[in-house]
């Protein structure tokens, strides 16, 4: 289940090559409060994304600064499902010219 708090937090997070969100890239597979922990499972659209790492703590940054006291932010990189156009949103999908 996904908390609406934790993904506007996200959606600062720009992915620098397609100048899109990564919420509405579908990069984010879970996003939740449990208790006072924030976590996120993600993937990147592809397993060799250069920018990987630099994503990952611009997305534990954000969590960070929109959750300052959760006792733990909790980002987990996955590759299974494999990201796909088609988990972007319309929006993201119409920006890149991809919309059917």
């Amino acid at each position: 289940m996904n908390d609406d708090d934790v993904l506007a937090a996200l959606k600062a997070v720009i992915d620098p090559e397609l100048g899109i969100n990564i919420v509405d890239l579908g990069l984010i597979y879970r996003a939740e409060r449990i208790g006072d922990v924030v976590a996120v499972r993600m993937t990147m659209t592809t397993p060799s994304c250069p920018l990987g790492e630099m994503l990952l703590e611009e997305v534990r940054e954000a969590l960070q600064q929109r959750f300052p006291h959760a006792a733990q932010v909790s980002v987990e990189l996955v590759w299974d499902p494999p990201w796909s156009a088609e988990l972007m949103s319309l929006a993201a999908r119409h920006q890149l010219g991809v919309a059917s």
